[in-house]
């Protein structure tokens, strides 16, 4: 036996010893492995990534650069920014193809996809600028030498028109490049991501650059057609003729307030022209028989019995109302036949007073500063002093005031250099569409689809899930609305399967009541606010409680929603409110549970919250159609 055990004791070690030069292979195999992979890791992945930051640091830098040129408004300086910006992304472009071999990996697909969309949207962004060069001057931009800019401003106008079509060609091109760029972004899904890497917020921003895509996307898309009619809304091929309703904002009505001026704006390959103006008395004055008044109008005016032009708005979808203005208008003797209508309120004239400064028209001074006997522009209380105050004796053309100083800012408009004035003209102007400060009606019904798309066309709007619109009525309430602030809050609650809505909305008028007695010559401005409230909500909901109208409550079904109407009054100096609670149709639950808060055109002085579930999701001032999700 010990012979037996002494034969395998140098078996034994020389195992131990195969044992450990195995473990030493297999270690040196792996440390082999490793230094190879990080070798490998370093020229695939550790050098690209680097190289990629680098150039993507470059690309940003020459990005900033971009914004403070664009600031400049100088269109030469922005395409060589546009360009040298394009160059950069390609070389950042040529450094993250070294990666894309791993696109099997979703985070580097995603790298991939997003750098793609980038290059897409650059694309498009170059040939924006080469659609719009041409006409730059037109939109507020600086220019350098062409003949183009030594033009008439009336000259100009009519150029860009007549040459529209090679701008609106370049379209479908850029709409091709932002589809393509969202098909990639599409693909990118932020649920992948960690919520956060240290303090960074990770997931919650690749969601919002993506939420911020589709939305510029939607907008380009939703765009199009608007753009497309561009040549045929400023008769390029032929004359077009436009009615201006001039819509005073103090006086709130349904499509922001009551109208008080009208003018006949002719447009024929770009050469403008006012046919006609005057005030909304002369042209309901030309009606020889007026019909009575609609229901709404004696249940809620004062000592009105017929149907008058200047009462037409009473529908809250500006669509509708045209149609009542039209079955008046059709009998007037002053009419005019026309292609569309602009109606703009008053914010729009203080807007322009703003961009060409303080304007004088029958020796009179109008600005834009406010006037501490109202609070509020001095041209606005100006035209009130004017045209309501008694006096005894004849004002010439006091009733005409206001389109005289519309007249008078148009052909300054006109008469400037548009590098001077335009550029600024446009960003009011399409602020005050976002807004509802302008809204438009087209009779060709291609044109008219296309601003309604654009949300432009003061539509009460079809939408999924849960919807509020309020529309104020001043039914002989004075001038007070430019005296009251509003608060409206929106609650939404769950309870099972229910969904609860609360509702409310509060007046207040700081202001001491004015002096209107018209004996002593007293302006009227601010007085006890007549309100006739219409809440339109989803159809189908539930009405629980009405608390606030001074009348009796109606609940009827009217442009797809329902609705709740009541009456109440605010006092100057005082507050008021109206709260409705209801309940949603069961189509709304909380799991597919969003809101669209639809604003009323021409109101300016509204505070808006919402509360879901007991979380405030938005407070602030209420100047968009805001929707909650």
């Amino acid at each position: 036996m010990k012979n037996l055990l002494r034969s395998h004791k140098p078996n034994a070690a020389k195992s131990v010893k195969r044992n450990k030069k195995l473990i030493t292979t297999v270690l040196l195999s792996l440390l082999g492995v490793f230094v190879i992979l990080g070798i490998l890791g370093y020229i695939f992945i550790y050098s690209p990534a680097m190289k990629i930051k680098a150039k993507g640091m470059e690309v940003a830098a020459e990005a900033e650069l971009l914004k403070e040129d664009i600031k400049s408004n100088d269109i030469d300086l922005i395409k060589n920014r546009f360009k040298s910006v394009s160059d950069k992304y390609g070389a950042f472009e040529q450094e993250a193809q070294q990666v894309y071999w791993a696109s099997f990996i979703p985070y580097v697909s995603d790298f991939k996809n997003g750098v793609e969309a980038g290059r897409y949207t650059i694309d498009a962004g170059s040939e924006s600028i080469e659609a719009v060069y041409p006409y730059a001057d037109l939109i507020g931009f600086k220019q350098g030498e062409q003949s183009f800019y030594e033009k008439s401003a009336e000259d100009r106008l009519q150029t860009a028109v007549i040459t529209l079509d090679k701008m609106l060609a370049r379209i479908d091109v850029v709409a091709k490049n932002i589809e393509e760029a969202e098909k990639r972004i599409e693909t990118i899904d932020p649920n992948r991501y960690p919520e956060k890497i240290g303090s960074y917020e990770v997931r919650s921003n690749i969601t919002e650059m993506k939420n911020q895509f589709q939305g510029m996307a939607t907008l380009f898309v939703d765009a199009k057609p608007l753009l497309k009619q561009l040549p045929a809304i400023l008769g390029a091929e032929e004359e077009k003729n436009y009615l201006i309703l001039f819509q005073n904002t103090a006086e709130r009505r349904a499509t922001g307030g009551f109208y008080t001026f009208y003018a006949v704006f002719n447009i024929n390959k770009g050469k403008l022209s006012i046919k006609d103006s005057s005030d909304i008395y002369d042209l309901d004055n030309s009606i020889s028989n007026h019909p009575a008044a609609p229901d709404k109008i004696k249940a809620y005016h004062k000592d009105v019995t017929r149907f008058y032009i200047r009462d037409s708005n009473l529908s809250p979808d500006f669509a509708e109302s045209v149609k009542l203005f039209e079955s008046l208008y059709e009998d007037a003797g002053r009419k005019v036949e026309y292609d569309g209508i602009i109606a703009m309120d008053s914010k729009v004239l203080v807007d322009m007073l703003r961009i060409f400064g303080d304007t004088q028209v029958n020796g009179i001074n109008f600005s834009a500063e406010t006037d501490a006997r109202c609070d509020c522009p001095q041209v606005i209380y100006s035209l009130f002093d004017i045209v309501d105050r008694p006096v005894n004796y004849v004002k010439v053309d006091r009733k005409r005031i206001l389109g005289n100083l519309m007249l008078e800012l148009f052909y300054k408009a006109i008469g400037f250099s548009p590098s001077k004035y335009w550029g600024q003209m446009a960003q009011a102007m399409f602020q005050n569409l976002d807004e509802k400060h302008v809204l438009l009606y087209f009779t060709d019904p291609d044109i008219q689809t296309a601003v309604e798309k654009m949300n432009y066309a003061g539509r009460i709007r079809d939408v999924e899930g849960d919807y509020l619109h309020i529309s104020n009525v001043n039914f002989a309430g004075a001038k007070s609305n430019l005296f009251i602030d509003e608060e409206v809050e929106s609650e939404t609650t769950f309870e099972g399967n229910q969904v609860k809505r609360t509702v409310s909305i509060k007046f207040k008028n700081p202001h001491p009541h004015s002096d209107c007695n018209l004996e002593r010559g007293g302006l009227c401005l601010n007085a006890t606010l007549r309100n006739w409230i219409r809440f339109y909500v989803p159809e189908g909901s539930k009405l629980v409680s009405f608390k606030g109208s001074k009348t009796k409550t109606l609940t009827y079904d009217e442009l797809g929603k329902t609705v709740y109407e009541g009456f109440m009054t605010v006092d100057p100096e005082g507050v008021a409110e109206v709260t409705i609670e209801y309940t949603l149709p069961d189509t709304v639950t909380k799991d597919n549970y969003k809101l669209y808060v639809q604003k009323q055109p021409g109101v300016e002085n509204q505070e808006l919250t919402v509360i879901v579930d007991g979380k405030e999701q938005f407070t602030g001032p209420f100047k968009v159609d805001t929707a909650i999700n």
